[in-house]
């Protein structure tokens, strides 16, 4: 008879305190729903957090990755790069503008793309890359700057917006890496435009929802910002805010632009959530160190939170436990989430690499040409890392993982 589940651990559900509930209440009270006064405080309030030169809030990090593209010029005829190794916004916002996508594998054993190829993957098309800073970690930017300045002599820039820059342009997909830092600068800072995911699974969440930053230089400020909210609102010259004062309904569409502008219920949410994070992220951290220590006796590998990389320390966001099975199969994993799942205990992959998925497989991608990203993957499992964990939960994770790891070994699962 199967033992029964007397604990549930969720894998990522969302952390909502009375205060986060509070500020949403007073939102719906106010009359702003819409993009409004909070939305604009919560801009303000993430470019002092990141020590980014400016940010533009949206529906999703997608829409934000998508309206950095557009804001860029960037389409049908150009190619931009991303891993073969993420979830699909990293690349489906490039097929929505009209270009081509370009998939790196990653380096051997490793989350990140392998910089050593990468110069070999720009053409004169290649406009932008978009790193992965996975599991909350930021990807070695000096690496990857240096890898597309050596190709640089192939760097065609098509228009003023790209003109500023003396290589492919730098696109984060920081939805994971919201507050981890590279070389002491926080995420926002550093790539030349970040893309942040406030999704209900992420760190700090505002239900749906994202933002997009940008490093001082890579842009005017002001006809940035101006821009990303004409794409956000269907192109209109004036969003509800600006409309609201007396004998100010006039307005104009410049283009057809989208509608995925943030509302202040989002806003009021992350406000509140932000100003609690360094302590979700802080007690992030302790079930890591925890995770780590339980893991130690275990052949078992997991990626680094903290450290150092070319020259310099990092610390990541504490997103995602990424955890590989060092010389298991597919199988083995596959039979471990499933018998942790029957105890009780939500476990999960991050991510089937690109190529593996049928709209990628359509375009002509091939997981023979990506071996070290499947090789990622194949053994690879993702522990519950959330705030709403205590240490006895993390105890209990540990413990269901560690006996049906021995229960496959026990039956010659390999």
């Amino acid at each position: 008879m199967a033992e029964a589940v007397s604990r549930h651990i969720a894998f990522s559900p969302p952390d909502i305190t009375e205060e986060d509930i509070s500020e949403v209440v007073e939102a719906l009270r106010s009359g702003w729903i819409t993009t409004g006064p909070r939305t604009k405080q919560f801009e303000r309030d993430l470019v002092t957090f990141t020590g980014a030169a400016g940010v533009a809030t949206f529906s999703s990090a997608t829409a934000a990755l998508e309206c950095a593209l557009h804001a860029l010029g960037i389409g049908p005829g150009d190619e931009v790069i991303t891993s073969a190794y993420t979830y699909t916004a990293s690349c489906s916002c490039i097929c929505h503008v009209g270009a081509t996508p370009v998939l790196c594998d990653t380096a051997p054993s490793s989350f990140e793309m392998d910089y050593d190829r990468l110069p070999s993957l720009v053409t004169e098309r290649t406009r932008a890359i978009i790193p992965v800073d996975i599991a909350g970690r930021m990807v070695d930017y000096d690496r990857l700057t240096a890898a597309l300045e050596s190709a640089s002599s192939r760097w065609k820039p098509a228009n003023a917006a790209q003109a500023r820059f003396t290589r492919p342009v730098i696109i984060a997909d920081g939805a994971h890496s919201l507050g981890a830092t590279y070389h002491g600068r926080a995420s926002g800072s550093v790539a030349d435009f970040t893309a942040f995911s406030f999704h209900a699974v992420k760190n700090l969440t505002t239900a749906e929802g994202g933002a997009l930053a940008w490093r001082e230089g890579a842009a005017d400020s002001d006809e940035l910002y101006h821009e990303l909210m004409l794409l956000s609102l269907h192109g209109q010259s004036k969003d509800a805010l600006a409309k609201d004062r007396a004998g100010a309904w006039e307005y104009d569409i410049a283009f057809p632009g989208y509608k995925c502008n943030m509302t202040d219920l989002q806003a009021a949410l992350g406000l509140t959530q932000l100003r609690r994070y360094p302590a979700l992220m802080a007690r992030r951290h302790e079930i890591i160190r925890q995770y780590e220590a339980g893991l130690a006796a275990l052949d078992v590998e997991t990626l680094a939170h903290a450290g150092d990389v070319s020259g310099g320390s990092f610390q990541s966001s504490g997103h995602l436990m990424l955890t590989r099975l060092k010389g298991k199969s597919l199988g083995f994993r596959n039979q471990l989430i499933e018998r942790m799942a029957a105890a009780g205990v939500a476990a999960n992959v991050h991510y089937k690499p690109l190529p593996l998925l049928t709209a990628y497989r359509n375009m002509g991608f091939d997981i023979a040409d990506f071996p070290c990203a499947l090789a990622q993957y194949e053994n690879e499992v993702t522990l519950p890392l959330h705030t709403l964990l205590t240490d006895d939960d993390v105890a209990l994770v540990l413990d269901t993982l560690k006996r049906a790891y021995a229960d496959l070994e026990a039956e010659g699962v390999r």
